[in-house]
């Protein structure tokens, strides 16, 4: 496009005045070439003017084409006729039709039946059978996208939406039907079809009756490896046919589909070509008669004459055509009748056989803001350019909406518009344009279009401006489709997205002609909205529906009908199109809450907004107010006051408290109103409600999870029991989540029957103790001594005042129906009636009162049971007539209890006589008393006033006991061992007493046991056996029942827990502490606990470091992380983490690997720092002496200097870079990270400076692994000849450099590099022969081994084999012998990186055999998918038989890998691998061969290039070039001219880089690519004024604004960087008046 002005007139200069009136006079005809003789006055004066002064006509030659607008008015759809010869291009492949790009912007469409009789006879037969034939192939396999074809028009027709449509047809029968047996010539080229597969080749059908036209197999093979990969020819396949040979007439012809002979395959005269049998495609050499604005005429074959339009002049050469210019052209189209022809001079054309090139999907419906009209043409369209540069095309119907608003004015060249890319025209190279307001696919647009193929999956729908969208198989119409083709519909899309090129749409007819609102978003999801969906899931909890961009919602089961479902799937189906009602929707959390009831709900409008109560409850735990509708069994039916939807209120939900719970339920009526009620969950559209205060308290402060997300160990929740089981209790909190608390962690006490310490509903607190994210599982605690509260008398008085609390608004429901506490009456006693009926019971009967049936009494009401409607008094004279005392808060007073209900007990001041009520419980969880913890009648007790004044309760409010904690929900001491429900029962047992008992419980640590009725003992688990197998569980040897004769050798104080010593005045009183270890029992006593008094540090004191205990395991406390032992009853120790074991796998789940009870030997460390437990070690280790080992923990890690490691007992120890491995390796620190644990070894101990190391030969020296890199300690250890490998640690002037000599390494061109240090630490392998004479000798040495150092060998034995296993499951471990690569091969069989490392294996030992037969194994066991795989194994076989073969075998290697991979590769790899070796003259024969047989590619030429200028052969390379020009197409000419001048620029001569950039731009001033380039490379090599010189040229050529805009930008930046503001200055000048010169010319 070297003069864009001369093809594409921007107009405005001498207008001829016939163009003016063109546009207003009336179409005659539409054909586009005018043969007639007869015309009017005007348009032969017109053609005067053009032409100058016309010839005469000679009779025997044609009437030459008159070169005016209307010849070359490009094809439209009304020009074509049936019958017309067309060159197509496939542009699209579907099941039953191709679509095929025609030129000129035209679009036809090839049925699967106008392919050719073969194949439409295959169809036949399958259809006929039914079943899939193998040669059948389909349309996409046959015929790819980019595919030129001959074709010809079969009808013109208009579709029911009154569009247009080209019916075309491919069968050679049809394209070759002017052709008869005498016409064929050798040297033509036909379009033929595969018909048959034969043996020695294939029969084609070339359409030419009475032929039989044979393509040999051998005149077939080059096309099959090249252009079909190597697959055979199929039937329907298209060939471009060259005739090799005619015999018989014709009638036998011998064809070749060789791609070279096809491509400089040029029709000519002796081919005896007519007019009517001219064919598209045909290559001719013609001669230009006439150059005109609008195109060329051309003449070829001597007597033919054809047109080539301006779409399909050579870009490269417009406006250099000249007349008698000879020229290469192809025949685009034959018309029937005028015989009018079409002809191309693209060059992508001028080679049959080629591929058409597609423009980028992303393009397609791209908007281009301003596209700049480059021409207009008044009866078919206008070219405008694009943003990029590239030019398009835009026909009449798509320049405007309307006819009506068509300017044709506002098209002036230079004009710029807003367009949308709607296709892509490949046979003109031009995409394809329309001005038109086009309306998005948006969710909700109604859409027509056909059905243009079916699947299993549902429909594909086409549209206009060919955009095609699915409808899924469950979106169709309910309505049967009678035949999907070309079915014309209306439908609705569901889901668009642009980005992803996605249309999903529907066909049903309800959702397309709905009247509601199109529901596209969950913003738009008001309460209220009425709209259509679709089913997509009905389940047991409702329905979900589905509307359009994938907005989803539920309906819940008890909004699926007023009447109740019990199975929504048996009732709705998927894709059942339903319409609903929005209740609640939260957009942010994309849930959305639906109903399918209407009716029910009241609306003012269409759009009125329906609150709905329940659907805010749902997430945000609203508080409502609720009136009873009904009684249930287990709780009430309730309507929500706000929209009267129903719900259900548990019994126990009512109230924290039981009894209140019970109460409420009994005494509420229907019709009665609940205030601050909560909704607690919405499961199935089953509405939950709660009244519990601690709850709803706990929402309102936010002490609540809404997720699992949000669960840490140690919360503390409130919540509720759900369920109660034998092995625990679940708890439900708010928000759904819940969780288990075993049978262990429910309480303090033991607990016998997990239902005697909680009731379904009753509220607890639960700390959470762990968490599976995997299962989404919880373990809970619900001990007091874990959630106890800090201050437990006022939360036992906040329990107290809620309940009284709670009992006054009972008393309000039930409007004074019965008594008031502390209200003194006259009642009959025992008999008689009442106006309440309520019976009296008098818990006190004094003997010093008798009373008669009928006495009349003064009475003390206690306590009014309103459940059980009785109430309790008292007859007691001093409470008859209290005294009256000032009291005062928090004042301590003695009192007697006199009535004990089940929340709190009421009892009398001794000193005043008046009433005070106590709490029972001090917390939710403190459920359960022993019977010795039970308040009862009678019993003195002190109490803590809260409240002096009566009030509204009648009594007063205190506490039990001082304001300090009760024994009963004391935190558990670690002293402690033995149930807390022992009581302390006065006994007569001394110490060495014999007893006999009952087992009554077993537990890891300690067995209860019941002397007698009353007195319980304790036996603590090492009291049971005197040498305790380490590991076992003495407890386990006990069952519950079991008589034991047991001796006493101790006492336990129930309150202080506390051993007390056999001369304490209180042992009588204590728990007996019980042996029966045989030596206790056959003694006289035994061993008496605490001998030396109570104090801590005297107990500890006999035990001294180093000695070496057994103990057992009570717990691992995961927080301390240390593990909890006891060694007696009052001795207790801790084992920390690193002192567990050696093995860091026991660390990392220590909790699996002790169990609790479970026998242990220790030995001492020392005591802690409180000195009441011992500090014990696992491991044997005591003290960080020299040569310990023991584990670490590493906390730091320091480059190039080693690891800081903490060790046991709060000790830190060094670990040099050089004592990390045994062997050597690149990166030693790569394997160590902060946090791992590692075994270490003690290498020195002072100073507080401890040295350790990681070497294996240290931490294990019984293994008998092989050290690479020994261990040097002093210059001794270091022999002449010995190899030392090891770390700079510092380098000085007096050192001296030295390297260690490498092996040659052996280079693989495509990115693997041959290394001799591929292997890296050998992996432990235990000998098995060592071992066992190791072992004999150890038995000879040592005869008799311990049990215990038996159990030591067998551990270490089954360590060292863990490490080994451990080493070969390592995937950072490298391998060392043949044996790893096979295991690594057999894993990752394709892997060519794991086979050039083994065949490297062998090279380090110079194997040389052994690596060829690796590469061997590697090409066959590779999978032939794997094409990149198999080159590289190739490529390292040709540096292996580059650097060890022979020239003989390296180019056996060669030919066989260019037999089974690209040729163009191994070529190239080769050439590489011999420039790289230095072999010049091979390399040099090599590349000449390459070009030779690869003249065609320019990269070739390219890499020839590069290596001859590396090597300093300028010459040689511009001789190079001026091959390369001959040999490539025309079109890779400048590209190649631009490479070589940049090659020079890097390698050459910058001065000949320099004059070839010049004379290129020369030639192709507009090729603003090269100036970019050209101005790059005289950046790097030129001079300033150079430069400069290049940028004033570039600025004033005649280029695009927006290509002045770049370089303008371009010359700023260089300016700024390397130039003066003199300089700056001048360029903004310079574009200031590049921009008033262009504003003008605008004006003017």
């Amino acid at each position: 496009m070297a003069s864009m002005e001369e093809n594409f007139p921007r107009g405005g200069t001498q207008k001829k005045p016939s163009e003016g009136k063109a546009p207003r006079r009336p179409i005659e005809q539409d054909n586009l070439f005018d043969t007639h003789h007869e015309e009017g006055s005007q348009k032969r004066k017109r053609i005067q003017e053009d032409q100058g002064k016309r010839k005469k006509l000679k009779a025997e030659k044609k009437e030459a084409i008159k070169a005016n607008a209307k010849d070359f008015e490009l094809l439209t759809v009304e020009a074509l006729s049936e019958g017309m010869l067309l060159l197509g291009c496939v542009k699209e492949s579907n099941d039953f039709e191709l679509v095929v790009s025609l030129p000129n912007g035209l679009t036809g469409f090839v049925q699967v039946t106008h392919i050719c009789d073969a194949y439409s006879k295959m169809l036949n037969e399958q259809v006929a059978t039914e079943e899939l034939l193998e040669d059948l192939n389909s349309l996409s396999d046959l015929y790819p996208p980019g595919m030129l074809v001959r074709c010809t028009v079969t009808s013109v027709g208009k579709t029911m939406d009154g569009h247009q449509s080209v019916k075309l047809s491919i069968n050679p029968k049809d394209v070759n039907k002017a052709l008869n047996t005498t016409a064929l010539r050798s040297g033509m080229l036909l379009s033929g079809l595969v018909s048959s597969v034969e043996d020695h080749g294939y029969l084609i059908d070339i359409g030419v009756s009475g032929a039989k036209a044979f393509l040999p197999r051998q005149k077939s093979q080059s096309y099959i490896k090249s252009a079909n990969k190597g697959a055979e020819l199929k039937i329907g396949q298209y060939l471009n046919c060259l005739i090799e040979e005619v015999k018989n007439n014709g009638r036998i012809v011998r064809l070749s589909i060789t791609q070279s002979e096809v491509a400089a395959a040029i029709a000519t005269e002796e081919q005896n070509w007519a007019l009517g049998n001219l064919l598209p495609g045909l290559l001719v050499k013609a001669q230009v008669q006439k150059v005109t604005p609008y195109g060329i005429t051309l003449s070829f074959l001597s007597s033919f004459t054809g047109i080539v339009d301006f779409m399909h002049l050579d870009p490269k050469k417009a406006g250099s055509y000249s007349q008698s210019q000879t020229v290469k052209a192809c025949i685009l189209s034959v018309h029937p009748t005028s015989k009018a022809v079409r002809l191309t001079l693209r060059q992508v054309f001028l080679q049959p056989g080629s591929v058409l090139g597609q423009l980028a999907s992303s393009r397609i419906g791209m908007v281009v803001e301003e596209s700049v009209v480059k021409s207009f043409h008044a009866k078919t369209g206008a070219i405008f350019e694009l943003d990029d540069g590239t030019l398009a095309f835009a026909r009449l119907k798509h320049l405007s909406d309307t006819k009506k608003s068509f300017k044709p004015g506002a098209f002036k060249a230079g004009s710029k518009h807003r367009c949308r890319i709607i296709d892509y025209s490949l046979m003109d190279e031009l995409a394809l344009l329309s001005l038109k307001h086009y309306e998005a696919a948006k969710p909700g647009l109604i859409a027509h279009g056909f059905i243009v193929c079916a699947r299993e999956f549902g429909c594909i729908v086409k549209f206009y401006n060919d955009v095609k969208g699915l409808v899924p198989k469950n979106e169709l119409s309910s309505e049967p489709i009678p035949s999907p083709e070309k079915v014309f519909y209306k439908g609705q899309v569901l889901i668009s997205n642009p980005e992803e090129k996605k249309l999903i749409l529907t066909l049903k007819k309800t959702l397309v002609m709905s009247k509601f609102p199109v529901l596209t978003s969950y913003e738009a999801a008001k309460p209220g909205l009425i709209a259509h969906g679709f089913i997509v899931c009905a389940r047991e909890f409702g329905c979900i529906v589905k509307f359009y961009n994938d907005v989803k919602g539920l309906v819940p089961k008890n909004e699926l009908s007023s009447e109740p479902i019990p199975s929504p799937e048996k009732v709705f189906y998927k894709g059942q199109v339903v319409k609903v009602i929005v209740l609640k929707c939260e957009p942010e959390q994309e849930k959305l809450l639906l109903s399918f009831k209407l009716m029910s709900r009241p609306l003012e409008g269409p759009q009125s907004c329906l609150q709905s109560p329940v659907t805010c409850l749902l997430f945000s735990a609203q508080m409502v107010d609720v009136k009873i509708l009904k009684k249930k069994d287990n709780g009430l039916e309730v309507s929500i006051l706000s929209d009267n939807v129903s719900a259900h209120l548990p019994t126990m939900h009512l109230s924290d408290h039981v009894v209140n719970c019970k109460l409420l339920y009994h005494w509420l009526q229907e019709g009665d109103i609940l205030h601050r009620v909560m909704c607690l969950s919405d499961k199935g559209g089953h509405i939950t409600l709660c009244r519990k205060p601690a709850v709803i308290s706990a929402v309102q402060e936010e002490q609540v999870v809404r997720s699992f997300s949000e669960i840490q160990p140690g919360m503390q929740l409130a919540g509720y029991v759900r369920n109660i089981m034998s092995y625990g209790v679940f708890v439900e909190f708010p928000f759904g989540l819940a969780g288990l608390a075993p049978k262990a962690a429910m309480s303090d006490k033991f607990v016998t029957d997990t239902k005697d310490h909680f009731v379904v509903g009753q509220t607890v607190v639960a700390n959470v103790t762990s968490m599976d994210e995997e299962k989404q599982r919880i373990l809970l605690c619900l001990k007091l001594s874990e959630v106890g509260s800090e201050d437990p008398v006022a939360e036992s008085f906040s329990l107290l005042s809620q309940c009284f609390e709670e009992m006054k608004e009972v008393r309000d429901i039930m409007s004074r129906r019965i008594c008031c506490p502390s209200a003194v009456s006259h009642t009959r006693a025992m008999t008689g009636r009442n106006p309440l009926g309520l019976s009296a019971v008098n818990l006190l009967v004094f003997i010093d009162k008798s009373l008669v049936a009928g006495q009349k009494a003064r009475v003390l009401v206690l306590h009014v049971d309103a459940l059980k409607s009785a109430v309790h008094i008292s007859l007691r004279e001093e409470l008859l007539k209290p005294k009256a005392k000032r009291l005062t808060e928090n004042s301590q007073h003695p009192a007697v209890v006199q009535h004990v209900a089940e929340e709190f007990a009421i009892a009398s001041l001794v000193e005043s006589g008046q009433l005070t009520a106590i709490p029972v419980a001090s917390h939710f969880n403190d459920t359960f008393r022993f019977d010795s913890e039970k308040l009862k009648v009678g019993q003195a007790v002190s109490v803590t006033l809260k409240t002096v004044l009566p009030g509204d309760h009648g009594v007063l409010l205190a506490v039990q006991g001082p304001a300090k904690k009760r024994a009963f929900i004391r935190s558990r001491k670690e002293s402690e061992t033995v149930e807390e429900g022992l009581a302390a029962v006065k006994h007569s047992l001394c110490f060495g007493d014999v007893v006999k008992g009952t087992v009554k419980s077993v537990r890891p640590t300690y067995v209860t046991v019941a002397i007698d009725d009353k007195l319980t003992g304790s036996i603590h688990t090492s009291q049971i056996l005197d040498e305790v197998p380490i590991g076992t569980f003495p407890t386990s040897r006990l069952k519950a029942g079991q008589k034991v004769t047991a001796r006493v050798i101790g006492g336990r104080d129930v309150k202080t827990h506390r051993y007390l010593p056999i001369t304490h005045p209180h042992f009588t009183q204590s728990v007996p502490e019980l042996s029966i270890r045989p030596s206790d029992l056959k003694g006289d006593g035994g061993t008496a606990l605490s001998p030396e008094g109570d104090s801590p540090s005297e107990r500890l004191r006999p035990y001294k470091s180093g000695q070496t205990v057994t103990c057992f395991v009570k717990k691992y406390n995961t927080i301390k992380s240390w593990l909890e032992v006891e060694i007696t009853p009052e001795i207790r120790g801790r084992v920390p983490q690193l002192l567990l074991s050696l093995n860091p796998k026991v660390l990392k789940h220590p909790e699996k690997s002790f169990k609790n009870g479970q026998a242990l030997s220790a030995t001492v460390t020392g005591t802690d720092a409180s000195e009441t437990n011992l500090c014990l070690s696992l491991t044997g280790v005591h003290s960080l002496a020299e040569g310990t080992i023991t584990l670490g923990t590493i906390t730091k890690v320091t480059p190039n200097v080693g690891l800081t490691i903490a060790l046991p007992f709060g000790k830190t120890g060094k670990a040099n870079i050089f004592h990390l491995s045994d062997s050597y390796t690149e990166q030693p620190l790569e394997n160590f990270s902060i946090g791992k644990l590692v075994r270490c070894c003690v290498l020195s101990n002072e100073d507080n400076k401890i040295e350790i190391s990681l070497r294996q030969s240290r931490t294990n020296p019984k293994s008998k692994n092989k050290v690479e890199d020994p261990e040097l300690t002093c210059v001794e250890d270091v022999r002449e000849g010995q190899l030392v490998r090891g770390y700079v640690r510092s380098v000085k002037q007096s050192g001296q450099e030295t390297k260690r000599a490498e092996a040659p390494r052996l280079q693989v061109s495509s990115g693997f590099t041959w290394d001799e240090g591929l292997n890296a630490l050998e992996v432990p392998v235990s000998n098995r022969k060592e071992e066992s004479s190791d072992s004999e000798e150890e038995d000879d040495t040592q005869k008799k081994q311990t049990k215990k150092e038996k159990e030591q060998e067998k551990q270490r034995v089954e360590k060292e084999l863990s490490k080994i296993e451990a080493a070969l499951m390592d995937p950072n471990r490298q391998p060392q012998t043949a044996d790893d690569f096979d295991r690594l091969v057999l894993s990752n069989p394709s892997s060519s990186i794991l086979w050039l490392q083994y065949m490297a294996f062998h090279l380090q030992a110079t194997e040389i055999e052994k690596a060829r037969a690796v590469a061997e194994r590697a090409l066959k066991t590779i999978s032939f998918r794997e094409e990149q795989e198999k080159l590289n194994v190739w490529v390292a076989l040709l540096n292996l038989e580059n650097m060890y073969g022979t020239e003989e075998t390296l180019m056996k290697v060669f030919e066989r890998a260019v037999q089974y991979n690209e040729p163009l590769k191994v070529f190239q790899h080769l050439a590489d691998i011999y420039a790289s070796s230095e072999k010049y003259q091979q390399a040099d024969d090599l590349y000449n061969t390459m070009l030779k047989r690869f003249r065609q590619e320019k990269s070739v030429w390219l890499k020839y290039a590069t290596f001859l200028l590396k090597r300093g052969q300028v010459e040689a390379t511009h001789r190079l070039l001026e091959r390369a020009l001959k040999g490539l197409p025309n079109k890779e000419h400048v590209d190649v001219i631009s490479k070589f001048a940049q090659l020079e620029f890097h390698f050459g001569d910058p001065e000949h880089a320099k004059a070839i950039f010049e004379s290129t731009l020369s030639s192709y001033p507009k090729r603003t690519d090269i100036w970019s380039i050209y101005i790059d490379m005289m950046i790097k090599h030129g001079s300033q004024k150079e430069v400069r010189d290049i940028f004033e040229r570039v600025i004033h050529l005649s280029l695009a604004a927006k290509r002045m805009k770049f370089f303008f930008k371009r010359y700023l930046d260089y300016e700024k960087k390397y130039g003066t503001s003199e300089t700056i200055q001048a360029v903004k000048v310079a574009a200031l008046e590049y921009v008033e010169s262009k504003s003008s010319l605008a004006e003017s």
